[in-house]
This record gives C-alpha cells, structure tokens and sequence, in this order.
C-alpha cells in the first residue's frame, strides 16, 4: 500500500480556506448508540456543531450530509445539505455531487468526531496542497490486537497506525475513485490507496475520539471541557443549555 508518514509541516496560509472544501458525513443512524449520535447533546450543543465549526474555519464550501428524514432542516453553518445513502461511501458521493467543480482539495470528515482540531483540518489540506493525493491522521496503537479467532495478525503493532478524520484529497483524485458509483470501502484512502495514489499519514490526536456508544459521549464531555473546544464553538446557547436548534 503506498502510504508514508510525514511530521507536521508548516502552518498553512492565511487564504488556506480557498479552494478548499469538507463534507462532513452525518448521516449514519446511530444502530450502535441507540439514536442519532451526531445530534447528541455534547455540553450544550450538538455534536455535529463542532465539525461544522471546525470545517468552517478552514474550507471555503461546507457541505453536511444528513439521514434522509432530516434534510429539510435548516443548518446555518453549512453551504449545502444533502441525504446520505445507504452507506458511508454512498454518502460520501452524495456530498460530492454538491462540492462544486471549483473545489481543489476536499476534506472528508466524520460528524462522530467532534474533537478534532481546526489544526488537524489545517495539517491534512496541508500536505495535499503539497503535492499528496491524500492525507489521513493516525495515532499510534497502544492494544495488542488479534483476529476475531484468536490468531495474531502477523503484523508487528510499530507497523499499524489507528486512522481518524478529517481526511483530504485532491479533489481530482477523490472524484476519480468515486467516478463509477459503486466503490465502496469504510474510509476514502482505503479507495485512493487501491489505485495506487499516496496516501500520506501525519500525526492524528488521541482526543479526536469517535463516538460509538453512549460511554464515548461521555468521555467527549471531558475532553470538550478539558481541550477548550467548547470555546470554538459559536453559536449562541439558550439559557437551559440548549441552543437555538434544536437537539434531536
């Protein structure tokens, strides 16, 4: 798989939004968590909310892929808003379709992360701006892993990085995989690696958590106190701790 690792490069320019824009994914059904996880409550917004705020400071075009039943409903802090399909990658090509041609780099990013950084954004646009097909954060695996019936992997865990979003891809690239409407994989640089584009791996963060289950909510609350993301979030907040959105 032609994937590399890459330090951190310099910050990214003042006019980095240009060119730039992110689909952030939302539209799973929550079957693990019990509800739609990314219109949890996460102290006091929702949890999509700080995608969007992050997405929004670092690309010029935001586009919020939502369930079917919920694309009707207003969202300020996007561009576009489109339903999702039956699966991630249906999804994915979903958003797609309302980027734009004028898009350079596209960034793809899951709503069940919240705590990603506007420098993580920054880092992975970044390193595709410098010349890579895509860009995707990892971290480190600290568990020793083994296949389902107890067998090792055969990998040495210094070899295996854990992947996060956000990820970014020229968009050239990241349409060309998606050209066919059929692919299908649980992330786009699995996608772009099968073709051969580069796939470069920069540092990830071990706060940017997915949430899965209720537990991980929980752990995001502390996080969101503790990182100070809830001071990048600007939308205003009603006095009982919601915000002027509804929290579904």
């Amino acid at each position: 798989m032609p994937t590399t690792t890459t330090p951190p490069s310099k910050p990214i320019d003042t006019d980095h939004r240009i060119g730039c824009a992110t689909i952030i994914v939302a539209g799973g059904s929550g079957h693990r968590f019990g509800s739609l996880k990314q219109y949890a409550e996460l102290r006091g917004r929702r949890v999509l909310d700080f995608s969007i705020a992050a997405a929004r400071a670092t690309s010029e075009r935001v586009v919020l892929v939502v369930p079917g039943q919920l694309v009707d409903r207003p969202e300020p802090g996007v561009d576009a808003i489109v339903a999702g399909g039956t699966t991630r990658s249906a999804s994915v090509r979903a958003g797609l379709a309302a980027v734009g041609d004028d898009a350079e780099v596209i960034v793809v990013h899951d709503a069940a992360r919240p705590l990603a950084s506007t420098e993580l954004f920054a880092q992975v646009v970044a390193t595709v701006r410098a010349g890579s097909a895509a860009a995707i954060p990892g971290v480190a695996v600290v568990d020793t892993l083994r296949r389902r019936d107890g067998r090792p992997l055969g990998v040495e865990r210094d070899e295996l990085v854990a992947v996060q979003t956000p990820q970014a891809f020229s968009a050239a690239t990241l349409r060309r995989v998606h050209a066919d409407g059929s692919a299908e994989a649980t992330d786009d640089a699995s996608l772009v690696a099968k073709v051969g584009g580069t796939v470069v791996v920069v540092p990830g963060e071990r706060t940017n958590l997915k949430i899965t289950e209720p537990v991980d909510l929980v752990v995001a609350d502390v996080l969101a106190f503790e990182s100070g993301r809830i001071d990048e979030i600007e939308l205003p907040v009603l006095h009982d701790g919601r915000q002027d959105r509804n929290i579904t």
